[in-house]
């Protein structure tokens, strides 16, 4: 995979309105705060959006915005396997109000979640400390658990993916609205 063309929040900041902003982040995260005019469409609901996505880049830039910049640029990746030009956010929604830009959130103040690598690191600790607690107190092959949540974290470092992370994506807590994807391609659609 090629690495991304980047834009630093500064110089996203100036060029905003020049930008299609696409954040890939759970709805529940997006709801918790966004870029201004940022359209929500979800890691997991990318491919589905390739011909509108296309659509917009014919148009002008794209930029991709998750919390920390890492599915960003795995979106970048591949959007450009199908052809499509995008940059990806350095730092994220995070380097973003670090410097004192604003955040949007949906009317009605949605109640801001837990950022998804806050939730992976929650429950992985959990789980090896679950399966320590269990393999010395009740039996030795509760070990197993702890053992298995560190090769996949090890897996997921080599291979920068997060196969928790596509699990807790999928929890109630993380989509607290139906997230209007047919609306959000037709905004992208022009």
């Amino acid at each position: 995979m090629t690495t991304p063309t980047t834009v630093d929040p500064r110089q996203a900041h100036s060029r905003l309105h020049e930008f299609t902003v696409v954040d890939v982040r759970t709805p529940g995260e997006y709801a918790g705060g966004h870029l201004p005019g940022a359209l929500n469409v979800p890691l997991d609901q990318l491919r589905r959006a390739l011909p509108a996505l296309r659509a917009a880049a014919a148009r002008g830039d794209v930029l991709v915005v998750c919390a920390s910049g890492n599915r960003s640029a795995n979106a970048c990746g591949v959007l450009a396997e199908h052809g499509i030009r995008a940059a990806t956010l350095v730092g994220g929604t995070g380097a973003w109000s670090a410097q004192g830009h604003p955040l949007d959130r949906p009317s009605g103040g949605a109640k801001a979640g837990w950022a998804m690598e806050r939730q992976v690191r929650f429950t992985a600790g959990t789980l090896v400390l679950l399966g320590l607690v269990l393999g010395l107190v009740v039996h030795p092959a509760f070990l197993v658990l702890s053992a298995g949540v560190a090769g996949g974290l090890v897996f997921s470092a080599l291979t920068n993916t997060c196969g928790m992370a596509a699990v807790l994506a999928r929890l109630p807590h993380n989509r607290p609205r139906g997230a209007d994807l047919e609306a959000t391609l037709a905004r992208l659609r022009g």
